[in-house]
């Protein structure tokens, strides 16, 4: 049986780090795929707080900020347990408000990686994703 996806039936979301692209998943079925900017020092996972680097793994979507100060965002729930521990082990603070959000007032899409962490799109695909992506979707980021 074919799946129905409208709004808010998305199954999943992942992320290509080093193809700088985000797709919405309805099942294997790409709905819709975006050029993202990541953190400014986006290769590898994130180890701490203010390394500036995009987290790779499993996590959800589990909230969302209408009132970010970059449009809207949607977040990511790192750090997940064993980023947690990871961080411990390291004696570091993992970080975290990891977000896909939109661009910089007055910016429309930067060519380069520029965040905190977080994964950006331009004000109008955030609006979409934000319709798109309900609460408690799996999101993958890979490398």
């Amino acid at each position: 049986m074919a799946r129905r996806c409208g709004v808010y039936r998305i199954d999943r979301v992942v992320v290509h780090k080093s193809r700088r692209e985000m797709v919405l998943l309805c099942g294997e079925s790409v709905v819709r795929s975006y050029r993202v900017a990541l953190g400014r020092d986006p290769l590898g996972h994130k180890e701490r707080e203010g390394d500036g680097r995009t987290p790779e793994g499993r996590y959800i979507i589990d909230r969302r900020n209408p009132n970010s100060k970059y449009h809207l965002s949607l977040h990511v729930s790192y750090p997940n347990d064993a980023d947690v521990e990871q961080a411990r082990a390291a004696g570091v603070d993992p970080g975290g408000d990891i977000m896909i959000h939109g661009v910089k007032p007055g910016v429309v899409h930067p060519d380069h990686d520029w965040t905190q962490g977080c994964i950006a799109v331009t004000d109008a695909e955030v609006d979409e994703i934000w319709d798109l992506v309900a609460d408690g979707t799996p999101i993958e980021i890979l490398t």
